[in-house]
């Protein structure tokens, strides 16, 4: 039998450098359907904002218009995949699945259970490395049971393994048939009946999800509209979509000596027009930048270079290992590498606010209220009114555009846990899942329990200043006079320290602190001292998440 062959879309908004369709288009199918299926999982278990859905659906409708052209389209349903897949076998006569791999811990259970539907709908399944640069399963099965917690232990894993050239896109892809349209939504509506979302998380969202096939079976991407968000609170100015992404690789590449000598932690936290960095990593998350695409030609440019090139971790090469490496750590521990519960590699910590769960390891929702100071003060920082400009101007870039510069990152997650608020990362992970646009599981909490000294990095003692570290980079203040536009009439000075200012000097830039813009929450100095003191208590007992499960076994 001919194949018919079914490319499920996911993680490779692509058409370059794609191996799972280019996999999918070598078995000659005689017909080929490429499906995005909208799983309500993201929608009610998730907080996902509008930023990251606009860049999303962008990536979306351009795939679409690329296939388009070819003839074919990508058939957006929405459906959980579980509920979607047994019918589409059915109806489409699909004789192969292929897919890029994704090695997120809800992925693997979710695409577990669709292979056992395919097998028993005699459906061949191929699921195909892609969205990383290793086969991330390989490398921790080398590891046998050991996390590996460094990109030196991740590059001494994969030492004996290669990173494939980029794959060049296809120029076409064979038609769709009869989709049987009415069929699959009368099979999947059936399906859906028996098992209710949770209400308290749907309730006013995503209500195109009882449509299965979309407004007026169009089966196109969903408008924020019909994703319950209103498309006005999409403010973000990193559009969407290959090429896009493309575009910016080329125009970073133009630049030989960035590229060539590009060193991370030098790079400049306030700079946002255009930021000092590459701004690609939305586009590698999504896939609509092929990581292999963006690690060789950075890789041929530096190894042509005439002059000395940056070396790793810093260099831009190295910046894609650590991705690995939170790729492989979170593979290696499961489910519980996005909470301190369970996470052997995760210290526990006194924190304000951590997260609650049940005995089988799951968030209590809603979760228990902590005290009315710590939740504020939690407000506070998710907002940017903490009083201090340069964790305001971070924040608000944050909720703004989606992104904000991995230094700022830094900042603001120490302020919150070790340096100043002492608050669990687990709700500061929680705040960049909702608001970044590049947000990754393995990544942000890999990064959270990083910077809050929980695991990978343990130098809990080294802190950023709030007025010092953002003057080292820019005296001026110009991404506190973007993002906190109360500040922008007040002279360098106090810039970072508008409450030392003078009351003249306060009438004449139109602010005044306290009430205008928000005294310090906090003081500095002394909150810091008293987090130092509690850390170093901490770190003393030696104990990690599993420990928690241990204690509880005895």
């Amino acid at each position: 039998m001919p194949a018919r062959v079914l490319h499920w879309f996911r993680t490779d908004l692509r058409l370059h450098d794609a191996p799972a369709l280019l996999k999918g288009l070598e078995l000659k199918p005689e017909v080929f359907f490429p499906v995005w299926t909208w799983d309500p999982y993201f929608n009610f278990e998730c907080p996902v904002g509008p930023n990251r859905y606009k860049f999303l659906t962008e990536s979306m409708k351009e795939i679409d218009k690329k296939l388009s052209k070819m003839g074919n389209k990508l058939h957006v349903f929405r459906a959980a995949p579980a509920d979607l897949f047994p019918v589409l076998f059915k109806q489409w006569n699909i004789t192969h699945l292929v897919y890029e791999k994704d090695p997120a811990p809800y992925a693997i259970e979710r695409d577990e259970s669709i292979k056992k539907l395919a097998k028993d709908a005699n459906v061949e399944v191929l699921d195909i490395t892609g969205h990383t640069l290793y086969d991330i399963d390989a490398i921790v099965e080398k590891q046998k049971g050991k996390t590996i917690t460094s990109a030196t232990a991740f590059k001494a894993a994969a030492k004996d393994m290669k990173i494939e050239r980029p794959l060049q896109a296809p120029k076409d892809v064979p038609k769709a048939d009869d989709l049987k349209l009415d069929a699959i939504k009368k099979e999947v509506k059936k399906v859906k009946s028996d098992h209710d979302v949770n209400e308290e998380h749907r309730k006013g969202k995503m209500t195109a999800y009882d449509s299965v096939t979309g407004p007026k079976d169009s089966l196109e991407p969903p408008s924020l509209e019909e994703l319950g968000l209103d498309s006005e609170d999409a403010t973000t100015q990193i559009p969407g979509g290959e090429d896009e992404a493309l575009r910016r690789l080329d125009k970073w590449i133009k630049d030989k000596d960035a590229t060539a000598t590009f060193r991370k932690p030098q790079t400049s936290p306030s700079e946002y027009d255009p930021p000092a960095t590459t701004q690609l990593s939305p586009y590698i998350k999504f896939g609509a930048l092929g990581v292999r695409e963006f690690y060789w030609r950075v890789v041929d440019l530096m190894e042509n270079y005439d002059g000395e090139t940056s070396s790793e971790p810093e260099n831009l090469p190295g910046q894609l290992i650590f991705r690995e490496m939170y790729f492989a750590a979170q593979l290696g521990i499961g489910k519980p590498f996005g909470q301190i519960r369970g996470n052997k590699i995760c210290r526990v910590i006194d924190w304000k606010l951590c997260n609650a769960y049940d005995e089988d390891g799951e968030k209590i929702f809603p979760r228990p209220k902590g005290s009315k100071e710590d939740e504020e003060a939690l407000e506070k920082w998710k907002h940017g009114n903490t009083g201090f400009p340069w964790v305001d101007a971070a924040m608000r870039q944050l909720k703004q555009e989606g992104w904000m510069h991995h230094l700022a990152r830094h900042c603001v997650a120490g302020f919150l846990t070790r340096g100043q608020l002492y608050i669990s990362w687990e709700r500061g992970a929680e705040v960049f899942d909702r608001y970044l646009v590049d947000q990754d599981p393995a990544s942000n909490a890999g990064n959270w329990m990083w910077l809050s000294c929980s695991a990978f990095f343990h130098q809990y003692y080294r802190n950023y200043g709030m007025t010092t570290f953002p003057s080292k980079y820019d005296k001026t203040g110009k991404l506190v006079r973007k993002y906190v536009p109360e500040l922008k009439e007040y002279p360098d000075k106090y810039i970072y320290k508008p409450w030392e200012a003078p009351e003249d000097v306060q009438k004449k830039a139109g602010c005044k602190i306290g009430k205008d813009y928000p005294e310090p929450m906090i003081d500095e100095k002394e909150a810091n001292k008293e987090c130092m003191a509690r850390m170093k208590e901490q770190y003393a007992k030696k104990l990690y998440g599993d420990s928690l499960l241990k204690r509880k076994a005895k």
